[in-house]
């Protein structure tokens, strides 16, 4: 009889499933950044983001998972996160595929560090190396300009910071709420601060023949993107599963040098290597079986 497949693992895997969605939706959100602004994108997303939960939870007789427990929670994850997106669509108009998603992946050190901070969650040496060489892959695929730091690096460096806030906060939530009920706060909430900011100029684009589908993709992407990231920080430690993340910089680069002929430089391929070697280190330490003898953490 095979054995189970470990909660390590399956984290991993959910997390793969993260790294497609986020990619599909940062390519559909390039195909229609110029008919679009960031607020028409995530009301639009989440509106059907909240149709896709509201039919998963009926078909699946989960409805009563939905509750209205730790409200200020959900606000304050749906808040900080609402802000981090939209910084990271308009960065996304601003700057390359790659150099966005080098940007971003400054989260898991943040991750890494709230983690202690917040969640109690032990901070090894392993964790701390793992960041480190995941951050030094970043910055050798981005070797920002830091004379002329356009305001596309700072929005996506502030989203960094807000998706790190975001995951700790979503950890902090999945100890008593299911994935459901943390996805049906997180679109309802998303959609109505979303109407609100895009309907603040008194314009509202409304998508057309061409933009709809590229919308719907967003919206498929972002439910889909939000539950693997919440079931596997259902199975695994904050500062464990974000790292793993670091693995969509060399795929988004693939992509943006096949679509939008954005350069492929040798830094890309560099990186790639350090933030792997990075993540292979913390999964390993992870999975390898624990050893008998009782480890001292904080209560």
């Amino acid at each position: 009889m095979n054995a189970p497949m470990s909660p390590a693992i399956r984290a991993a895997l959910w997390m793969i499933g993260s790294i497609l969605a986020f990619s599909a939706m940062a390519i559909a959100a390039k195909q229609i950044g110029t008919r679009h602004d960031s607020f028409e994108i995530m009301t639009v997303r989440s509106a059907v983001g909240f149709a896709l939960v509201l039919a998963l939870a009926t078909a699946t007789g989960r409805l009563p998972e939905i509750n209205a427990r730790n409200l200020r929670g959900h606000a304050l994850r749906n808040i900080i996160h609402f802000t981090g997106q939209n910084l990271w669509f308009w960065a996304l108009t601003m700057i390359p595929l790659a150099q966005l998603f080098a940007i971003e992946f400054t989260a898991p050190l943040w991750v890494v560090l709230l983690a202690a901070l917040l969640l109690a969650e032990r901070l090894t040496p392993t964790r701390l190396i793992a960041a480190a060489l995941g951050f030094a892959g970043v910055l050798i695929v981005a070797h920002p300009d830091i004379a002329n730091l356009n305001p596309g690096v700072l929005a996506a460096a502030a989203a960094a910071f807000c998706f790190a806030t975001t995951n700790v906060v979503t950890k902090k939530l999945t100890a008593g709420l299911s994935i459901l009920c943390i996805l049906f706060w997180l679109t309802l909430m998303q959609f109505c601060f979303g109407l609100i900011a895009a309907l603040w100029d008194g314009v509202f684009h409304l998508p057309t023949a061409a933009t709809l589908p590229w919308l719907c993709v967003i919206g498929l992407a972002g439910v889909t993107a939000h539950y693997c990231v919440t079931a596997a920080l259902k199975l695994a430690p904050a500062s464990y599963v974000m790292p793993l993340d670091f693995l969509r910089l060399p795929l988004i680069a693939a992509v943006g040098a096949l679509l939008y002929a954005e350069p492929l430089d040798p830094y890309v391929i560099l990186g790639a290597v350090v933030i792997f070697a990075g993540i292979w280190l913390n999964i390993r330490t992870e999975i390898r079986p624990k050893r008998h003898t009782a480890a001292i953490t904080p209560p």
